[in-house]
């Protein structure tokens, strides 16, 4: 089975969105809120390109999705 991970922050209304998503799918994920986990905020930049934008979807160390349906959060650097 894939391995799922979710970046996102507590702030942004998108990454509640895909993560009420992700469980309706009946998907099993690890969450981070890149906000208040720096170890994750460097992994999210290690991902992506910039501007930074959270909810990010990873599969497997792959980013396969940024955003939920054409919107998402800017998170700045730390």
């Amino acid at each position: 089975m894939a391995k799922l991970e979710l970046y996102g922050t507590a702030s942004c209304p998108y990454t509640q969105e895909m993560r009420e998503w992700l469980e309706w799918k009946n998907k099993e994920f690890d969450e981070f809120d890149v906000e208040r986990n720096a170890e994750a905020h460097s992994r999210m930049i290690a991902l992506a390109a910039a501007p930074h934008t959270v909810p990010l979807l990873v599969e497997d160390g792959k980013v396969i999705q940024v955003g939920w349906q054409g919107r998402g959060c800017i998170v700045s650097k730390k």
